[in-house]
């Protein structure tokens, strides 16, 4: 049985009549737990009935996962497929060099900033290109072992809930969304695949880099695909940052946070824009302008360093877990009577800010 959290007591009774929602999962490394933990206190809540996830990148990871261990058990299965999948990663980055010194355990410094390892890895994604190191590194991701011992693809593709996965097509530039009867391995990887740490996966002989320059993650299908007019997006990148990145470290990573969301954010002022302009009586039309969205989010994104994303430690992993909890609580407690209702995101302020 998974680990539950001890932020709010479980929901058992049926509350309310059950409601269809779709869930959009952003990606972020190792940041992609407190995705984990967001999902995990969603399940608590019986009436709401997941029917389509989009992910990318680590959000594509938990959004197959979710969906398999939904299928094979239902809400348990769900939180337990979750944890072994994360506890698997876990394991398999406590080999790697990137391990926080002493001193980092004391203060509770999550970031890898320090560690010798880091700085070459990071040094060396600069200016060496994944190429570099043969066709054989291509295939010595690890987590390629973790998915196919977690997933079993045949099954997921007959399996309930509906799946987007976006991947970017290196030769065109395009984002290429997989639903569930082509999600594989390989897919999964492709949608994490980042260019500086990886060689781009091939699938139907085209090369696939990280789905988060097209689509972190992409919304349209959801409101195209899918019966439900509710979305949780779960969101990891911050969009705003109090302050200026003077670093050329932090500035790379503002840089990544900017364009991986800037996809996104163009997304959502098409659905603003369609939402204010649409038909209702169309068909077409009544799909954008029922749709509504629910943000899952936490300033303590903003606080975490860019290296952290590739802090694999169970105790970092565990600690975003429960503030994944923890923003899905905050976001209950303020906005649960909104679900079915209305949308609790302002679609109006990003027609603002034009």
């Amino acid at each position: 049985m998974a680990d539950n959290a001890k932020t709010a007591p479980r929901e058992t009774p049926q509350e309310r009549a059950p409601l269809a929602v779709d869930l959009a999962l952003q990606g972020g490394g190792s940041h992609g737990a407190f995705a984990w933990g967001a999902l995990d206190r969603l399940l608590d809540y019986p009436w709401l009935e997941v029917e389509g996830i989009s992910g990318t990148s680590a959000g594509a990871m938990n959004a197959a996962v979710f969906a398999y261990g939904m299928m094979t058990g239902g809400h348990d299965g769900a939180r337990n497929a979750l944890e072994e999948f994360w506890r698997s990663v876990s394991k398999a980055a406590s080999l790697s060099p990137f391990q926080r010194t002493p001193l980092d355990r004391l203060t509770g410094n999550w970031t890898l900033d320090n560690s010798p390892a880091y700085i070459m890895a990071d040094t060396m994604a600069r200016f060496v290109s994944p190429f570099a190191f043969g066709p054989l590194a291509a295939k010595t991701n690890p987590l390629r072992k973790i998915l196919e011992e977690t997933i079993d693809f045949p099954a997921l593709a007959k399996g309930p809930i509906k799946l987007f996965i976006t991947a970017t097509n290196v030769r065109t530039g395009r984002g290429r969304v997989f639903r569930r009867d082509e999600i594989t391995a390989d897919v999964l990887l492709a949608s994490a695949c980042l260019p500086t740490l990886f060689q781009p996966v091939e699938i139907d002989g085209e090369a696939y880099w990280d789905g988060g320059f097209a689509g972190n993650p992409t919304i349209a299908p959801l409101v195209r695909e899918c019966d439900s007019a509710d979305t949780f997006l779960v969101q990891i990148n911050p969009v705003t940052r109090p302050d200026v990145p003077m670093t050329a470290r932090d500035i790379l990573n503002r840089m990544n946070e900017v364009s991986f969301n800037a996809t996104l954010l163009k997304e959502l002022q098409m659905v603003a824009l369609m939402r204010k302009v649409a038909d209702p009586g169309n068909s077409e039309g009544r799909l954008w302008a029922e749709m509504r969205l629910h943000r899952i989010a936490s300033d303590v994104m903003v606080s975490l360093s860019a290296s952290s994303k590739l802090n694999a430690e169970w105790a970092f992993l565990k600690m975003l877990k429960e503030k994944g909890r923890q923003a899905a609580d905050d976001f209950a407690e303020n906005h649960r009577e909104d679900v079915g209702v209305r949308s609790s995101f302002d679609f109006n302020s990003l027609l603002d800010e034009g």
